[in-house]
């Protein structure tokens, strides 16, 4: 983390990424000019837009801003016209590289849903109007990673491979990043593993344990992986914030992600051992839209609340921002996306100029 001023890095991307970036700039604007908010910014290339340029997914001086800023704010790599390349020029290897290359290891991912989007969910409006969940995923470790690995053959016929794997190191600073989290929010931390079945799993719930002794604001409880994801669609207003391994995480976080109706509205961060981060929205490029000003930008100014609150530590810059838009969309605007069918929408620019006029002076 730099000393002084903090430095964010934003790489706006492919698609519709540069008009959501666009956004999120003009928020991160007003905080300076109207609530005192002192920051270095910069911008940076990565994914197709890099390649078009430099050749590269992710070119060094892209790393190399990435791992001098307190923060980076990304927001869409990839399209269609990127499919014919070889996969090591491919703009989603852009993304993992720098993951890999800022040592990213939990991945906070929320699930928000403001009372006013309650009938975009999947759920009854009662179950699902006001949630506001955190899920924070295990990133580098588990199964996807665990050695041995592969497909070989045994007693002539194919047998596929893969081993879940968690150290006491791995598990350990995922449960601190996962009971931080937990204090910035509710103070309740419900830990899902499958202890009854997995020897990963039982080393899991005891190292979760030892650390939530360091944490005894926080409430701590714990799942099986089975229940928590019939828990997340019956009651999932129970959770406050949610710790699991990767493979957990990544299934469970698409179920809850599901809940909110709209992916248009979902932020994430991928956060190191320094709290220094990479903040998203989930949607993606959507090439279909890019150019025509009717994207969402919401997920991309809530990745800016998140940044402020996880990275910077700016709690009550955080909440300015998720005020604003908790504003806007109580005064009825919608972009495509979250507006119920004959609803009047706005662009792009209109959400975000709305955001900006909601913060205030």
């Amino acid at each position: 983390m730099s000393a002084g001023i903090p430095k964010i890095l934003i790489l706006p991307g492919d698609g519709i990424g540069p008009e959501v970036a666009a956004e999120a700039r003009k928020v991160l604007d007003a905080l300076r000019s109207r609530h005192g908010f002192h920051a270095d910014i910069a911008e940076g290339l990565i994914g197709g837009a890099a390649y078009d340029a430099a050749g590269e997914p992710l070119p060094e001086a892209t790393l190399a801003a990435a791992r001098g800023a307190d923060a980076v704010l990304l927001a869409a790599v990839g399209g269609p016209r990127y499919d014919s390349l070889p996969r090591d020029k491919r703009p989603e290897r852009g993304l993992l590289a720098i993951r890999a290359g800022l040592g990213l290891y939990a991945n906070l991912r929320p699930a928000i849903l403001f009372p006013e989007l309650a009938a975009a969910s999947s759920l009854k409006p009662e179950l699902v109007a006001g949630l506001d969940l955190l899920i924070v995923r295990e990133l580098t470790g588990g199964i996807y990673f665990g050695k041995p690995r592969g497909i070989e053959t045994r007693d002539g016929q194919r047998v596929g491979v893969n081993t879940e794997v968690y150290s006491e190191s791995e598990i350990e600073r995922i449960a601190r990043s996962a009971f931080t989290a937990a204090q910035l929010r509710g103070k309740r931390l419900c830990s899902v593993d499958k202890a009854n079945v997995l020897e990963s799993s039982e080393l899991w719930r005891e190292v979760v344990i030892r650390v939530g002794r360091d944490f005894p604001e926080v409430q701590l409880s714990h799942q099986y992986v089975d229940n928590a994801a019939m828990q997340l669609v019956r009651a999932p207003k129970q959770f406050d914030v949610i710790v699991t391994s990767n493979l957990f995480g990544d299934i469970l976080s698409d179920i809850a992600a599901q809940l909110t109706g709209s992916i248009g509205m979902l932020p994430s961060a991928s956060l190191n051992e320094r709290a220094q981060g990479l903040y998203e929205p989930i949607h993606g490029s959507a090439p279909d839209i890019a150019g025509k000003g009717v994207a969402n930008p919401l997920a991309m100014i809530l990745s800016l609340a998140m940044l402020l609150r996880y990275s910077l530590k700016r709690g009550d810059l955080a909440d300015k921002v998720e005020g604003a838009v908790r504003r806007v969309l109580a005064d009825g605007l919608r972009t495509a996306d979250i507006a119920r069918p004959g609803e009047a929408t706005v662009g792009t620019v209109q959400m975000g100029a709305a955001v900006v006029a909601a913060l205030g002076g």
